[in-house]
Order: structure tokens, then sequence, then C-alpha cells
């Protein structure tokens, strides 16, 4: 199997562990992980609205050629905290949060390796300032991998305590 495709089957496995989650009670659903944090719908809904950004605007930059731009990620994030409060039901959320995973996971897979490979700009930069590697769209799939296994391991944290 291919770099590209042993990233994007571990980046699917998020959906598969998400899948837990329907059996939580309203209760543990709704209430903040800790002290002034989101609660697991509102990290699910950010999840969610993060992966149609990278439907909507990164795939279709990376394809075109073009380097990737973020929107400011306090507002945003906002936005999907105010989705998962909007009135959408624990099922509908995580039923969408995964098939917008799978949809984003079909898209990856369908660009082949070379567009995954291929540099790219994020916010204009080349390179991130972290590691010092190129951008590409395989680069920021891991990136969203640390993402979501942050998010795991708080929802987790807050499911045991």
């Amino acid at each position: 199997m291919s770099e590209g495709g042993k990233v994007i089957g571990e980046f699917q496995t998020m959906a598969q562990w998400a899948e837990r989650l329907y059996a939580l009670g309203e209760k543990a659903w709704c209430a903040p992980i800790a002290e002034g944090k989101a609660s697991i719908a509102e990290i699910m809904a950010h999840l969610l609205c993060w992966d149609q950004h990278l439907i909507d605007r990164a795939v279709p930059a990376v394809t075109r050629g073009e380097g990737i731009e973020f929107p400011a990620f306090d507002p945003f994030n906002a936005d999907a905290y105010a989705y998962a409060r909007s009135g959408i039901s624990q099922g509908q959320l995580l039923d969408e949060f995964r098939s917008t995973r799978e949809e984003l996971c079909r898209l990856l897979v369908e660009l082949g390796e070379d567009k995954l490979r291929q540099h790219t700009t994020t916010g204009g930069v080349s390179f991130c300032p972290h590691t010092g590697s190129p951008y590409s769209l395989l680069y920021i799939v891991r990136e969203f991998i640390d993402h979501d296994q942050h998010h795991r391991h708080q929802i987790e944290s807050a499911l045991i305590s």
C-alpha cells in the first residue's frame, strides 16, 4: 500500500472510532468535557466542519494548483460549536461526521499519490514553521490525524472521569 493510502486509512479510523459515541447519553453528549471546554457534541461538530472545509476548499485548491487557505480559527470553531447546539440530534451529527469523513477520504484516494504529495502553500507559506517540511495535502492530512487524536484523547479522558 502506498504511503498516501496508509495515511488516508489512518485518517478514516476516526469515523470508525466515533461509532461508539452513538451510545452516549444526552448528558455526556452535551456537557462540557471540562470546565470552560467544549462538549463532545461540539468537538464532533468541530471535526465535521474541518472535514467539510477540506472538501470544499483545500482539495479543490490543490487540484487547481493553488495554495490552501484556512479560515480564522476562533470564528470558524465558534460556528462549529453553534452547529452542535442548533438542534441537530446526536445521531444526525454522528451520521454527518461519518459520511463527511468517508467522502473526504474518497476524494483523497481519487486524487492519487502524486497530487497528495504535490507541494503547496498554506496561508502563502511553503514549509511548516515547526518541522521545516514542505506543505502538501498529505502533510495536511497527517496534521489533521494529530488533531483527531488530540480530540479523541480529550473525549476518552472525559468519559473515564
